[in-house]
């Protein structure tokens, strides 16, 4: 990085070969804020919802509706922040997105009625609709080309860190406290944790890739002047910038009126945006459909204490909850290490395969004529299986395939649409998971994530011919 970056190529080069210094850990960390606490909202939720149901009367069809506002306010953020993104800006946008799932936090917090809880939900989902094409491409834009893949899927990783987190934290609080009001602090502790993230948002940098795509050179430049500086080089020269400044503006200009949202539907970009859309909205079917009824699902297992008291079932099936959320985590190093080494489609196929056989395992206990309650390896195995291999699989690669995948005028909005699509899926799991449950009971549940799994599985393999080489970045 001793030359000087004077157009949109030295930019991309000097940003790709640099080596990772704690500037890049702590922007990616504030980046990141997004999907950490939209794990921890998620699995916060479903450990609060049979608190809920004690302090207000709600219906079937309502605890559905809660969960379903939470991904469909995400259906409308994710559009939004992608093309907001590109637009405006991805510090701009992160910023905001923040506030707006702190103040949603807090309206959940101080709830006088469930009608509070649905339209805090529905701006929680907003703020993390906005905040995932976000964030998505910013840390693919600033991370060096080496880590790029490892620090994208830690980003989404952060996700299931929160769902652990929410979990530890509500089984402290019924541990601590007793008490059916607990949801409230599970709520305002997610508002504390996105304040702190906003206040690092506020002082990360613009994504020097974006201010290049509209022709900032030189803002672009200072910032690798900032890192240079923190690798010990010699910063780089900035004399001659002017003279490229205005001709880089020309072919930005050039480039935003050739590139718009309509290619991704291009013969170009279709197979890829098909790749990272449907792998993903059949994933988030069984992630959140899992994911937000756990504590329900093992309750509905009879794995609670339900003869000690409310609070006492609550506390055994949070209890449930967290044990099988560890192997989140431990997902999560695995896919650390494995997506980088065997590559994204790879992983995504063999995740699909285990959440596959997870739920079958869990399936073999719903319907095996003693009870579930009588295998209860299968059904902690079952879960186990399936979270581990999502989060080590297509928990990880779906968030990085967008980013990566599309050139940095549309990245954001790919990724948004990407992310659009698997809320879409998220919703139509947390609506259907409570009724499903009603009507057919955990058989009909655990049937449909087995059958979304699978398609997951397919489509992936079908689509695999669209991805790019491992690490690179579509300029």
């Amino acid at each position: 990085m001793t030359a000087s970056p004077l157009n949109a190529t030295s930019v991309f080069s000097a940003l790709d070969e640099a080596p990772m210094t704690w500037r890049h850990y702590a922007y990616w960390l504030a980046a990141s804020g997004g999907a950490f606490l939209d794990g921890f909202s998620v699995s916060g939720l479903g450990v609060a919802l049979p608190l809920l149901k004690r302090d207000f009367p709600i219906s079937p069809l309502f605890v559905g509706l809660i969960g379903s506002a939470l991904v469909l306010g995400a259906v409308a953020g994710s559009a939004l922040g992608g093309i907001g993104a590109d637009r405006f800006g991805r510090k701009r946008v992160f910023i905001a997105d923040m506030a707006i799932i702190a103040l949603a936090c807090f309206i959940g917090a101080v709830a006088p009625n469930a009608r509070f809880i649905l339209l805090s939900q529905f701006l929680l989902g907003v703020g993390v609709g906005i905040d995932f094409p976000t964030s998505g491409a910013y840390v693919s834009e600033l991370m060096p080309r080496a880590t790029r893949n490892r620090m994208t899927v830690a980003t989404i990783a952060l996700q299931s860190v929160g769902m652990a987190a929410a979990a530890l934290a509500g089984l402290a609080f019924l541990k601590l406290r007793p008490s059916t009001e607990d949801w409230r602090l599970l709520f305002g502790a997610s508002g504390v944790i996105a304040l702190l993230f906003l206040a690092a948002r506020l002082w990360a940098p613009e994504s020097a890739r974006w201010l290049v795509a509209k022709g900032r050179i030189g803002e672009a430049t200072a910032l690798l002047k900032t890192l240079s500086i923190e690798f010990g080089e010699t910063p780089v020269n900035l004399g001659a910038e002017a003279a490229a400044l205005a001709a880089s503006k020309r072919a930005s200009a050039s480039k935003a009126q050739d590139i718009g949202y309509s290619m991704l539907f291009s013969k170009a970009y279709r197979a890829r945006t098909m790749l990272v859309a449907l792998p993903w909205m059949l994933m988030d079917v069984a992630t959140y459909g899992v994911g937000l009824f756990t504590p329900v699902i093992l309750g509905a297992m009879h794995l609670g204490a339900a003869d000690a008291g409310s609070i006492a079932a609550d506390f055994a099936d949070a209890e449930g909850s967290a044990i099988v959320d560890a192997f989140l985590i431990i997902g999560f190093v695995a896919s650390l290490w494995a997506v980088p080494r065997f590559g994204r489609i790879t992983m995504q196929v063999a995740g699909f395969s285990g959440m596959g056989l997870g739920m079958l395992l869990l399936l073999f206990a719903a319907m095996s004529d003693n009870g579930a309650n009588a295998h209860l390896a299968f059904v902690i195995g079952g879960f186990m299986l399936f979270n581990f291999a999502m989060n080590a699989g297509p928990n990880a690669t779906t968030f990085t395939l967008a980013p990566t995948l599309f050139p940095t005028a549309i990245r954001a909005s790919a990724s948004g649409f990407a992310a659009a699509s698997a809320k879409v899926g998220a919703t139509f799991g947390t609506f259907v998971v409570p009724q499903l449950q009603a009507g057919w009971g955990l058989t009909g549940v655990v049937a449909l994530m087995v059958a979304v799994s699978v398609a997951g599985l397919v489509t992936t393999a079908g689509l695999a011919h669209a991805v790019n080489e491992e690490g690179a970045l579509e300029e």
